[in-house]
């Protein structure tokens, strides 16, 4: 019999929304401002061959060109704890839109910028901007929806994220046909999606109660942050970090895999990695109605899927088979991500919310950003990228079962009533 969580809350708004009911306007808007961080992730995987092939004297260069992908992911990792910082103890909505108009300028740097130094500077600044926005658009919508249309919502985060991962997987691939350089005019979209949000979104109600824990303090004359629940988000976020190099691994490295497989039109292989980014859209998708059931049962479905998709993209060169297996894995790492933030944010109060969603991203980011490090240097000590693949295979396989069998039954569950 499959296991299933408590009765969700009541579909009602969170009490920290000043009266305000947020509608589809505002949860359009902050699904927009989510597929930022999807944009710098996966929009120039198509045309790292060609950068590479641009940048061939430079010194390095072979470890230089895929920091231009994963360098945002680093800074997201750092940053975001310290974004969900300002966010608890400052101000989310003004915080999001000087963020989104500041990520198109530093987006569209590499534009102009002919150095691959100036580049990766450009990207470690797109990189900060991200953090902000994730953590922002993630809390808001915590904030702006409660109980089981949180849930919905959160996972509708990831799936239109995965969505957008397959739109511009294919453009960055079509653009790239027409230079390297084409596919950064896409980060102007930021500024145009920061209009709006201006306008449609508003910053919530602190609460100024000191009754219990997560309740935002007023006493001694000033505010007073309550103290972020580690021993509710530790596993959360360790799972979380591991996650996250399961989950960017063919994100990064599946170009180069069709490369070796003789692959190179940069179309052809936008079109392959939006296929793997709509089978994770499909399976994001499905978390709608899977919510019911705990972490204890999502995460070794989710880790298992991913296992066996890797497994099968290092089992050989042929690219019928890669592109089999990338898709299993997409699929399993679609399930994973809205599992992973549901489990973290859930249970976590308003004055609370912004760190706790600004840790759970840096985590999942640092382990986007050590993924393509680490898989460089296993592939390195035991023959290539495909062993290096099986390798992370074997780590998804295991934390199948750990999370089957370490996961509390309680994990996850909503609260009753909505802080």
């Amino acid at each position: 019999m499959s296991e299933t969580t408590s009765p969700p809350a009541p579909d009602v708004e969170s009490t920290a929304t000043d009266g305000r009911r947020a509608g589809p306007a505002q949860l359009i808007l902050l699904l927009a401002g989510s597929c930022m961080s999807v944009l710098g992730a996966v929009l120039l995987a198509p045309v790292l061959p060609a950068m590479n092939d641009h940048f061939a004297a430079v010194s390095g260069v072979d470890v230089l060109v895929p920091v231009v992908l994963t360098v945002p992911a680093l800074l997201i990792g750092l940053a975001a704890p310290f974004a969900g910082l300002v966010v608890d103890a400052v101000d989310r909505k003004r915080l999001l839109i000087a963020a989104m108009v500041a990520y198109s300028v530093f987006g569209t740097a590499p534009l102009y910028l002919d150095s691959l130094g100036a580049i990766i500077a450009s990207r470690v600044a797109v990189g900060v901007c991200e953090a902000a926005i994730m953590t922002c658009c993630t809390t808001l919508i915590a904030d702006y929806w409660s109980g089981a249309r949180r849930s919905r919502y959160l996972g509708l985060q990831t799936l239109v994220a995965s969505v957008s991962a397959t739109v511009f997987l294919g453009l960055g691939g079509a653009l790239g046909a027409a230079g390297w350089r084409t596919p950064f005019w896409l980060y102007t979209v930021a500024a145009l999606v920061a209009v709006p949000m201006a306008l449609l979104l508003w910053q919530p109600v602190r609460e100024s109660t000191s009754d219990g824990p997560g309740k935002l303090s007023t006493s001694d004359g000033g505010r007073r942050l309550p103290p972020v629940p580690w021993r509710q988000l530790s596993v959360p976020l360790l799972v979380t970090l591991v996650g996250g190099v399961v989950f960017y691994a063919l994100i990064v490295q599946l170009a180069f895999l069709l490369d070796g497989a003789g692959v190179t039109d940069p179309a052809t292989v936008g079109a392959l990695s939006a296929l793997m980014s709509l089978a994770t859209a499909v399976a994001a998708g499905s978390f709608a109605w899977l919510s019911r059931h705990s972490p204890r049962v999502l995460l070794p479905v989710a880790f298992g899927v991913s296992a066996v998709g890797l497994v099968v993209v290092s089992a050989t060169g042929a690219v019928p088979v890669i592109t089999v297996g990338a898709v299993l894995t997409g699929a399993g790492t679609g399930l994973l991500l809205p599992t992973l933030l549901t489990w973290a944010v859930n249970r976590l109060s308003f004055a609370q919310r912004g760190r706790g969603t600004g840790l759970w991203t840096g985590a999942l980011f640092l382990g986007e950003f050590l993924s393509p490090v680490l898989i460089g240097g296993v592939g390195a000590g035991i023959g290539g990228l495909r062993p290096a693949i099986g390798v992370v295979a074997a780590v998804s396989a295991v934390l199948a079962l750990a999370t089957a069998l370490l996961v509390p039954r309680t994990a996850g569950r909503l609260d009753a009533t909505d802080s």
